[in-house]
């Protein structure tokens, strides 16, 4: 490229010099000329993203909206009761042991 100075412009050129390839149309394009692009994703992998979501759920459940509530929280407990797998013994018995050293 040359350049003489801002008095000498020119117009617009053409594309289809030496910088332009064309390439073949993808219906002409061999389908089998390259691999098809694969992801595995390992067991380990896997576990550890289930341990990653189930650790940022746990920390939303701690973060207080404007009003004060645990919307987080609210919302985990009400899918387990209506999916019945909030009561269990434990809860049960822990809640039971609340109540007597409170009644005395």
């Amino acid at each position: 490229m040359q350049i003489h100075g801002t008095n000498q412009l020119h117009g617009a050129q053409s594309l289809s010099g030496p910088h332009f390839r064309r390439t073949a149309a993808p219906s002409e394009a061999n389908p089998t000329s390259q691999p098809a692009d694969r992801v595995e994703i390992s067991a380990e992998a896997s576990e550890a993203a289930r341990v990653a979501e189930l650790v940022e759920t746990r920390a939303a459940e701690h973060v207080k909206g404007p009003d004060g509530v645990r919307t987080g929280l609210v919302a985990r407990l009400r899918n387990e009761i209506a999916a019945g797998t909030y009561e269990s013994a434990d809860k049960i018995d822990a809640a039971l042991d609340r109540l007597l050293d409170e009644v005395g």
